[in-house]
């Protein structure tokens, strides 16, 4: 247990919280609003950020991607250029707060903005970025972490930075609510398995964060369990739970994984699958090729968040796949895509992206991503 920790981003959680972006954007920066494909404009939220930007001076940019691509970002950023705008609004859900994350960072630098994901760019400086949050899922709102797609060649890819932290992030849980079903699982699974890669790794001791991931995972389980029943406390449960997720803290001073996540980012970069999808799919099968290392977390979650006891990592690992497929995922990778090249494609990425031998012990080479992909291949 050895660690620095500060999150400073400011959180306005609740009900009619958009209205609070007129004081939290100084009235003489001015706001350049980024969202995705419209759905704002017909929630409701949209009107929202335009009644409290009324004395603001902004302007908008439409269009970020499910996986937002640094094609699509870039022109945002040269139209942010073009208008000189001083703060960036990213009003959506974790895709367009990566986005914007991207936007901002990449905004002062003369070359290429995809060498914030090579490693070849580190900003000295960025805009400010706020975020009206109107999907739970990665805990984007108030993180440094930003996933970014490269059309061209089919890459996803991460990159962190110390200005990506929002000023401020808004959730108002009632704009969950127009949310469809697909939308609400993956949110859900999304957060579960965030809570998984930091939580089912190794025995280390650090008693608030092994709690605090179970108690997180328990309420997304029972979060999941209600699906039908869902009302506003759920919404609120999720949205809070989505964001204590992965708001760094539970990972704190403890060994932590994403070998489910490396997989996932590749196969939702090459075959366009949903994010949460793709971690339903490979997380199973990886704990499978892996049980033996991780039979002492998973054996403890079997306890204390599915409430069995039992010595057989293999039961624990069905309990997950029912939660998945209780929210109506197909976990058979091969009824999502049809290409006899998919080992060699998912691991040539990996290589590529320097992930040769990964997870928390490292144990995660292209032998392992094979034989995963194999196991889910079959369902």
């Amino acid at each position: 247990m050895n660690f620095t920790y500060q999150n400073p981003t400011l959180i306005e959680f609740g009900s009619k919280k958009i209205s609070q972006i007129s004081k939290l954007i100084p009235q003489n920066q001015k706001v350049f609003v980024v969202y995705g494909g419209g759905s704002i404009k017909k929630n409701g939220v949209y009107d929202q950020v335009k009644e409290a930007l009324k004395n603001h001076s902004w302007c908008e940019f439409g269009g970020i991607e499910p996986n937002p691509t640094k094609e699509t970002l870039d022109k945002a950023i040269a139209k942010g250029r073009e208008e000189k705008v001083d703060y960036v609004l990213a009003v959506g859900g974790g895709s367009v707060a990566d986005g914007c994350k991207y936007i901002i960072n990449a905004f002062y630098h003369d070359g290429d903005g995809w060498d914030l994901l090579e490693g070849k760019f580190q900003p000295e400086k960025a805009l400010p970025l706020g975020v009206v949050l109107t999907l739970a899922a990665t805990g984007s709102e108030s993180n440094t972490g930003a996933v970014i797609t490269k059309a061209e060649t089919k890459e996803k890819r991460f990159f962190h930075s110390q200005f990506s932290y929002p000023k401020f992030a808004i959730l108002d849980p009632n704009v969950l609510k127009s949310l469809d079903d697909r939308q609400l699982a993956n949110g859900i699974i999304d957060s579960f398995i965030h809570v998984c890669e930091q939580y089912v790794t190794q025995p280390h001791g650090s008693l608030a964060q092994d709690y605090y991931s179970e108690g997180l995972l328990r309420g997304l389980k029972e979060l999941a369990e209600n699906y039908d029943k869902r009302d506003e406390l759920w919404y609120s449960n999720l949205m809070w739970m989505a964001n204590q997720a992965l708001n760094g803290l539970i990972g704190l001073g403890v060994p932590q994984d994403w070998g489910t996540h490396f997989i996932g980012h590749e196969l939702s970069g090459l075959y366009g699958i949903d994010h949460g999808r793709t971690l339903a799919i490979i997380q199973p099968q990886l704990f499978r090729e892996l049980d033996d290392e991780k039979k002492d977390k998973l054996l403890q979650m079997g306890r204390n968040v599915f409430g069995i006891d039992t010595q057989d990592p293999e039961e624990v690992i069905v309990k997950l796949e029912d939660l998945y497929s209780s929210l109506n995922v197909d976990l058979n990778l091969s009824n999502y895509m049809n290409d006899e090249n998919i080992k060699e494609n998912v691991t040539t990425l990996l290589e590529k992206h320097g992930f040769s031998k990964f997870g928390d012990r490292g144990t995660i080479n292209k032998q392992v991503v094979e034989k995963v992909l194999n196991r889910a291949l079959k369902g």
